[in-house]
């Protein structure tokens, strides 16, 4: 046997681990929408029709969505550090081989798996940063890591629209593999092994939750090119909902639960990851409407459209470090509730302005709310999703979360694309406005709703933080400047 490693410590090991999981995370979220410029593109190399390219983004937002949960329990059970490692090698060689898919059933086949590994890896990267930061510096953390992941996720169709116009699609693939191949020794060498001392693996509870989570992903991915009373559809979210609700009555029983449901019983716990979803489905609907507004109604090129969302994804990068910062001061509740404000107004903002010789001028104040509104929302959630549960649970609470912030954005993109095919379609820009317009109030509505659900937190009261022996956590630490 090999003697135990020393344990890493001190500034060095948090700055590493901010680095090693900042990284990761921002491979993970980009590739949620990095694919979405780039279809054309890739129908002219690999052919395909539109159901195939709708499945070169879906393939990757269902595994990952999927067994998001799954990850952080094996991670919890076998070592976190060692399962983080897993996960990014089977991501950056899933990347390797979607650049060189010779075929568009390799490439969606090759997508799948990045999502698993994307799975495994990214509920693991909030764990190993919570236990590599001291309490009291959790909320700059947590806003530099919720910085770069907002980041990835708002500006994936600038980075594929500018690798793919001026360099091959490919690119956008190939870009995971330097950044896993470092983290990989990186992980190794830096970061500290953690593990839940009473983890034990829930088949049953897996088994559910994964298949329950499949019917329902599955069938809001295909709600929208199938049609909602299509069979399929229909059949995969009753199926799902079934075995989610068996998962939910399974884990009330359960000796050792994935998912131990008494932590639903923390309002915070609740409130946030209600929020965090609605926040996912506003967002990532109108990202994904909003994109192709700049491209196919204003004309702009990839690059172009990619480089006047700025004002918007690339906020988050400014002001979510801030964001974090003010958390540890005030408290996270009325943060993440301004934050979830702004970007609901910033999103009706863009859709009272609408037309399809609309000003960049005119587009400007939504594209500046909606930024600092969303850099606002990252860090704080991180950090109250963390903090509402015990530190040994901390690794399925971060699975939940992210799992639960999937699902929205996959139900977001189906509503969203939903609403905007009854009433607009891709005929003319006029069209367009008239589909686009409803999508981006019923986006603005759901963030709202998540704003709404961000108030019932518990404010910050008096307490030493989660117990280990029982009890429930508080939804954060008071600090001395606590109102």
């Amino acid at each position: 046997m090999h003697p135990p490693e020393p344990a890493r410590s001190g500034r060095s090991i948090t700055v590493w681990a901010l680095i090693i999981t900042s990284a990761a995370g921002f491979m993970a979220a980009l590739d949620n929408l990095v694919v979405t410029t780039a279809l054309p593109s890739i129908r002219e190399d690999l052919g395909g029709d539109l159901a195939d390219l709708e499945w070169t983004v879906s393939a990757y937002t269902l595994t990952f969505a999927v067994l998001l949960m799954s990850g952080a329990a094996l991670g919890d059970r076998f070592g976190r550090r060692k399962l983080f490692i897993a996960g990014t090698a089977l991501f950056t060689a899933a990347s390797a081989a979607a650049a060189l898919a010779p075929g568009i059933d390799g490439l969606i086949a090759a997508r799948a798996v990045q999502g698993v590994g994307a799975a495994v890896m990214m509920p693991l990267t909030l764990t190993l940063l919570t236990a590599a930061v001291p309490a009291a510096r959790r909320g700059m953390a947590y806003g530099i890591w919720g910085a770069v992941n907002g980041l990835a996720v708002a500006s994936g169709p600038l980075i594929g629209g500018t690798l793919t116009e001026h360099i091959s699609w490919q690119w956008i693939f190939w870009l995971n593999v330097p950044i896993g191949v470092a983290l990989l020794p990186l992980a190794r060498l830096r970061l500290n092994e953690s593990r839940r001392a009473d983890a034990r693996l829930d088949l049953p509870g897996t088994a559910l939750a994964s298949l329950g989570l499949f019917g329902i992903v599955y069938a809001l991915v295909r709600a929208n090119p199938d049609g909602w009373s299509s069979g399929p559809v229909l059949a995969g979210l009753i199926a799902g909902a079934v075995l989610l609700v068996a998962f939910v009555a399974y884990e009330l029983r359960a000796a050792h639960p994935m998912l131990p449901m008494r932590l639903f019983r923390n309002r915070g716990f609740s409130a946030i990851n209600a929020a965090s979803m609605l926040m996912f489905v506003g967002m990532f609907g109108s990202i994904f409407l909003l994109s192709q507004f700049l491209q196919n109604v204003l004309g702009y090129s990839p690059t172009e459209a990619g480089l006047r969302m700025l004002p918007w994804t690339g906020m988050p990068m400014i002001v979510a470090p801030l964001a974090g910062y003010l958390s540890d001061r005030v408290g996270g509740r009325p943060v993440v509730a301004v934050g979830l404000a702004l970007q609901a107004l910033g999103l009706a903002l863009f859709a009272l302005v609408l037309s399809p010789d609309v000003s960049y001028a005119e587009q400007l104040p939504g594209l500046i709310v909606s930024g600092v509104g969303m850099g606002m929302y990252f860090a704080p959630a991180a950090n109250l999703a963390m903090s509402s549960v015990r530190p040994s649970e901390q690794g399925i609470a971060s699975g939940a979360n992210n799992a639960l912030r999937e699902v929205g954005g996959a139900l977001g993109v189906a509503l969203l694309a939903t609403v905007f095919s009854s009433q607009g379609g891709y005929e003319s820009g006029q069209r367009f406005v008239d589909g686009l317009e409803p999508a981006l109030w019923a986006g603005a509505g759901a963030v709202a709703l998540a704003a709404a659900a961000a108030v019932l937190i518990p404010a910050r009261r008096t307490g030493r933080g989660p117990d280990e022996q029982g009890g429930q956590a508080p939804a954060e630490r008071r600090s001395p400047v606590a109102a």
